[in-house]
């Protein structure tokens, strides 16, 4: 047994931590199968070495998130933490790992609020700095900063730390959060602190008006340097009014509209340090991890378009900013434009970014350079490039900047477009992870958008570890929350819009889902009083029969099934879904109660469910079982949500099927219904159904986008036309997640993989087939270790290999095998016979009835089973559509139309083997 990645708070050895009563999670590891952990104890020891924590030996298998229960932990203080860990198998191991606290205390803190004298048209960034001395040995040195607006801080003239966009976006008047840097090797004697601020989310431009000073009209700087000595003396160096300012090199600098940045001889201009009022206890030190350029992609290829237009392609949509290598003529300006794609002649076409200019200028002073913007960033795939005569493509980098979250799951298969749409859901999560969760990066928006977050938070809590993230974000979304106004659309709220279901219902789902996917019982009960006021929000605005059918709703959004100009929300009846999602957030406020032990409450919650779910059913149901909207997603929240009757379960799935069918096997479904049609038909026996709507190629389906290059997921199924135009509606991002929320379903029911008690202590593995995938399989790094559930079927055989982490159980459910096999830690590989094929077969439920017809063999047997069905004067009609559209005039001649493709399909393969 070997323990391994003890964490404090999701974090290594971290530093500045402020929670009062941290919490401890280690993995384990053995050779051994079948181990559990039976016991452990932790000993917390501060610096001096005194142990101020004991747990004492407790007999448990819990790994994950145990609360520290000793004495009070005081401020800046080093502690080390030694877990010894006992297992069934008569092993004990130890791990040690240590954590710094910050300061509790946030109205301690000295400094103040510091800005400048300069005047409003004034665009250059104002440059904050202090000298002071050093006379004796340093201990240690932490360095807490803040801004109003977004900073960077230089010690000695070197970069303090390597984060992007500091301090993040939070709702400022209620949180604004501040970093802690060690910067104990970057002093020296004399010393010189410099804090450069921009305007950022603060007061830069922004929303969809792109209107300036959203929360203040002055930029400011926070920063407090607490050094102490090898002596035990200390020494404090706090932002006040003896701070001088001036501008910099940094002459305008916008997130939308980019940056300039001047090295030949900027004009400097001095001012004076202003104190703001500033309360300071809306600080909280750092939440999430700090957004970082994680990858720097080198130009691919230098294009010349018919324009004349000189571009770099960096083969991928990235967010972050270019960083040019250059030496140029003094005075030199090169002039750097972002876009998302070309257009179909191959042109430049920067339309997606609506207002955002997105426009970097660098002013060269004569010598080798490095340029890189500072405080905006861009989504983009293509640079085009002004002010340079020759260049080559490997000048220029694109530094891809997100919210730094640990990489934890991945899909694999052998088809290589369905990779490649696993490629632009981690892409399209990477580059919209940015802080906040935001609906796109590129254009005049980059909001957190509840809706997109909420649909997606699944898939996303499998690609990356957002547990961090989404406990920043959700405070957030609590902050701009009550009861009163109920839950806003975007967090942070610049939009002062509230209450749509679907969107405000972030506000229960991600918690659940962060609880689900790390055991993370803390998120429950941080939220707790969000959770339920959403609840009671809506509630309150019930009718007389118990049903939320008032106010804006955004419906299934930009789903297919309505004429767009409408009002893109969709043919399903609004408040349907609305009260669907009333029921779905409503049961998981029940089973929140339930694991944090409010029993009133939940028996208060569940109460409300049902006699809402008999409202709704009375409401949106006949008595036969048909759908006020039959539509795909009416159907859709029908199964998934469980709101239909029992008894009515058959001919709802019958619906859906119909008139999935009617749409020549495509989703007509927008972004309430995409991320659960898939689920929808695997889990009420249409698998198979599942499978052809996820595999189709054509618009509207997720490969579409793949065949016509996309390396992101689109904002809308035809973002790109065929023909290589595009969506002119004025909102068509190429880089938009909501429709990658189809990768749960990749994970979940493709691989099989899925959690039965929250963090995977227990899981299933249940892999199903896809007609065009013969190995298929993923990996998950969860809270107890890694998972891995592999499969191929091909060749007539089926091999399942499943890896299962110490201290966990799952169970295994094979295909084709009615067996279920409950089994502990340790390597599993099954392999048996099958006649199952998954190579793509010619014919299909999708063929025309024309391609079918032209087999002599398919003639004979419709005279057999139906004679003169082919002679009728009406049949020719007929010929062009496909077996599935015909399904929808005639159900009962499916299992016919089943044979014939079975024989035809037969016949290929005899003919394959000859």
């Amino acid at each position: 047994m070997r323990l391994y990645d003890f964490r404090t708070e999701y974090r290594e050895n971290p530093i500045g931590l402020t929670e009062k009563a941290p919490r401890f999670s280690w993995k384990i590891e053995s050779d051994e199968k079948d181990t559990v952990q039976t016991s452990y104890e932790i000993k917390v020891t501060d610096e001096s070495g005194k142990l101020v924590w004991d747990s004492g030996k407790k007999v448990s298998d819990q790994s994950v998130l145990i609360s520290y229960e000793g004495e009070v932990l005081a401020d800046e203080t080093f502690y080390t933490v030694e877990v010894t860990v006992a297992d069934n198998h008569g092993n004990v191991e130890s791990v040690e790992g240590s954590f710094e606290t910050g300061i509790f205390d946030q109205t301690e803190f000295k400094a103040q609020m510091i800005t400048s004298d300069f005047p409003e048209e004034e665009t250059a960034c104002p440059v904050f700095g202090k000298t002071f001395t050093i006379d004796k040995k340093v201990k240690k040195a932490r360095l807490y900063a803040t801004a109003h607006g977004v900073y960077e801080v230089t010690l000695n003239g070197q970069t303090v730390g390597d984060y992007r966009m500091a301090p993040g976006w939070t709702s400022y008047h209620n949180r604004l959060q501040y970093q802690i840097y060690d910067v104990t090797e970057q002093l020296t004697a004399e010393n010189e602190i410099a804090i450069t601020v921009g305007n950022g989310w603060y007061k830069g431009i922004l929303g969809f008006y792109c209107l300036p000073n959203q929360y203040g009209t002055q930029a400011g700087a926070f920063a407090e340097l607490h050094v102490e000595y090898e002596d035990g003396s200390k020494d404090v160096i706090a932002t006040d009014e003896t701070w001088s300012v001036k501008t910099g090199e940094i002459r305008y600098s916008e997130i939308y509209m980019g940056e300039t940045i001047d090295t030949d001889a900027p004009e400097i201009t001095e001012g004076n340090v202003v104190v703001k009022d500033f309360d300071k206890a809306v600080l909280t030190a750092q939440e999430n991890e700090p957004v970082r350029i994680t990858e720097k992609i080198v130009g691919k290829e230098l294009i010349v378009t018919p324009k004349g237009e000189k571009l770099i392609d960096f083969g991928q949509i990235v967010t972050g900013v270019v960083e040019v290598h250059v030496k140029g003529e003094k005075g030199q300006k090169i002039v750097l434009h972002h876009a998302e794609v070309l257009d179909k002649d191959g042109n430049f076409y920067p339309e997606t970014l609506r207002q955002a200019k997105s426009i970097d200028t660098f002013i060269c002073n004569g010598e080798e350079q490095i340029f890189r913007p500072h405080f905006t960033f861009h989504g983009f795939r293509y640079i085009s490039v002004e002010g340079m005569e020759e260049f080559t493509a490997d000048q220029f980098f694109a530094c891809v900047t997100h919210s730094d979250m640990e990489k934890t799951g991945d899909f694999h298969c052998s088809n290589k477009k369905v990779n490649q749409l696993q490629s632009n859901i981690t892409w399209s999560q990477r580059d919209n992870f940015l802080d906040i969760p935001t609906d796109c990066p590129q254009r005049d928006e980059r909001l957190g958008w509840t809706g997109d977050a909420q649909v997606f938070s699944w898939t996303a809590a499998f690609n990356r570890n957002t547990a961090l993230f989404y406990t920043k974000w959700m405070r957030d979304v609590a902050a701009e929350s009550s009861l009163e106004k109920g839950v806003p659309h975007v967090v942070p709220d610049i939009l002062g819009q509230y209450s749509s279901s679907a969107w405000s219902d972030a506000a229960v789902i991600v918690p659940w889902v962060v609880y689900q996917m790390y055991g993370d019982k803390g998120i429950l009960e941080e939220n707790w009083k969000c959770m339920h006021e959403w609840v009671d929000y809506i509630k309150n605005n019930c009718g007389e029969n118990g049903l939320w059918q008032s106010g804006f709703q955004y419906g299934d959004w930009l789903a297919l099934d309505k004429e767009e100009s409408a009002d893109r929300t969709g043919a399903t009846d609004k408040y349907m879904i609305a009260n669907a999602y009333y029921l779905y957030v409503t049961d998981f406020v029940k089973q929140t109660a339930e694991v944090l032990g409010k029993d009133e409450e939940a028996k208060k919650y569940a109460d409300l469910y049902e006699t809402t779910l008999d409202a709704f059913r009375r409401e949106y149901y006949t008595e036969t079982g048909r759908i006020v909207s039959e539509t795909q997603t009416g159907a859709i929240i029908s199964l998934y949500f469980n709101l239909a009757r029992e008894k009515d379960r058959k001919r709802i799935l019958n619906t859906l099927l119909t008139n999935i069918g009617n749409h020549k096997n495509h989703l007509t479904t927008g972004f309430v219904g995409t991320p659960y049609i898939c689920h929808t038909l695997s889990e009420n026996g249409a698998h198979e159904m599942a499978a052809t709507l996820f595999m189709k190629e054509d618009y509207p389906s997720w490969l579409y986008a793949v065949n016509m290059g996309a390396t992101t997921i689109w904002e809308r199924w035809n973002s790109i036309k065929p023909d290589g135009t595009f969506d002119e509606s004025g909102m068509n991002s190429l880089n938009h997640y909501a429709y990658g929320s189809v990768g749960d379903w990749m994970y979940r029911k493709v691989a099989g993989l899925s959690q039965l008690e929250p963090g995977y202590k227990k899981f299933q593995v249940k892999p199903m087939f896809v007609k065009g995938i013969e190995d298929w399989g993923t990996e998950f790094e969860s809270v107890y270790g890694k998972i891995v559930a592999n499969t191929s079927c091909k060749d007539g055989k089926i091999h399942v290999h499943v890896e299962v982490p110490a201290n966990t159980t799952a169970v295994i459910v094979l295909p084709e095998k009615e067996k279920v096999h409950e089994v502990g830690s340790g390597v599993y590989d099954y392999e048996y016979d099958t006649e199952i094929s998954l190579a793509v077969e010619r014919f299909s439920m999708d063929s025309t009835l024309s391609e079918i017809i032209a087999e002599p063999l398919a003639v004979e047997m419709f005279n057999q089973m139906v004679p003169g069905m082919l002679e009728g004067p009406m049949i020719q009609f007929a010929y062009g559509m496909t077996l599935a559209e015909l399904l929808g005039a005639a159900p009962e001649a499916k299992p016919m139309y089943e044979a014939v493709v079975n024989a035809l399909n037969q016949k290929e393969r005899e003919k394959g083997n000859d």
